[in-house]
């Protein structure tokens, strides 16, 4: 019986192996604040090994440093506002000529207009892939040349939306992320690792949330459109359990370029999953 274990085992490893050696390409990952990007990202990054670009990553830390970029999208993340694409371009461009972004990436709150798309369609095929390619041909190492980005739509209700958002909670000591509605604490607003009383962030206070959420109706959805009208958006159901959702994207990755993770509406232009 240790034999066959040990042989489950062995191809487990040989299995995870080779997600993290394959080359993914862009990974986009579209949807509403509170639909779970940052969760499933997370999650790819895992799987695969490639690191994941999170903007409002990128630009807490160049607030926290107080660079330039950092003190003017300060003021605008504080009306609830999303930051300008000019003031995006520059860091989103730096962090993706870095060596860790050689097989791929995850794109999680970028691209956030239909101009950033186009820009990032520009960026991928000139900058990244093309000129990766060339840096790397005299080592014979492959580089994903002109792959498109897996663009995966996170749909969420409208209702559970609201209650992500206004119920998220976290520990300022330990980290520990809580929900009120959904994952609350065993007593009422206290963590349950230190005792810690819970906060909420700046950004989850309802009036704040409105805003961002009429942001995102506006002008994201114009990104959806964009990609869709390019065949490549694949919509998921994301009001299921984590474990479900994660699933999924990773058959959508896994055969991204075989079409074969769904079928495509040749009116809508949006891949569905069945």
């Amino acid at each position: 019986a240790i034999f066959p274990r040990r042989e489950i085992r062995v191809k487990g490893a040989i299995s995870m192996a080779n997600d993290t050696a394959r080359n993914v390409g862009p990974v986009i990952l579209l949807g509403p604040p509170g639909a779970g990007k940052g969760t499933q990202s997370k999650r790819i990054v895992d799987r695969y090994g490639v690191p994941q670009i999170s903007t409002g990553d990128l630009l807490r830390d160049h607030v926290a440093r107080g660079t330039e970029l950092g003190l003017e999208a300060k003021a605008i993340m504080a009306r609830g506002e999303l930051v300008p694409d000019e003031l995006m371009y520059g860091i989103v461009a730096n962090r993706l000529r870095e060596a860790d972004c050689q097989r791929g990436f995850v794109l999680d709150g970028f691209p956030r207009t239909a101009a950033q798309a186009g820009w990032l369609d520009a960026f991928l095929e000139k900058e990244v892939f093309d000129k990766g390619s060339e840096k790397r041909s005299d080592k014979g190492s492959e580089y994903p040349q002109n792959c498109p980005p897996v663009v995966i739509q996170l749909l969420v209700d409208y209702t559970q939306l609201l209650l992500r958002l206004t119920g998220r909670r976290s520990c300022p000591t330990c980290g520990r992320l809580y929900n009120i509605h959904f994952q609350p604490p065993l007593v009422d607003e206290l963590c349950d690792v230190d005792g810690s009383k819970l906060v909420i962030r700046n950004d989850d206070r309802e009036e704040v949330i409105s805003g961002r959420l009429a942001a995102y109706e506006t002008q994201t959805r114009l990104v959806t459109d964009y990609y869709r009208a390019q065949r490549r958006l694949v919509a998921i159901n994301a009001d299921r359990p984590v474990e479900e959702v994660t699933a999924q994207i990773f058959g959508v990755i896994d055969s991204h370029g075989n079409d074969s993770h769904g079928r495509v509406d040749t009116r809508s232009g949006t891949t569905t999953q069945s």
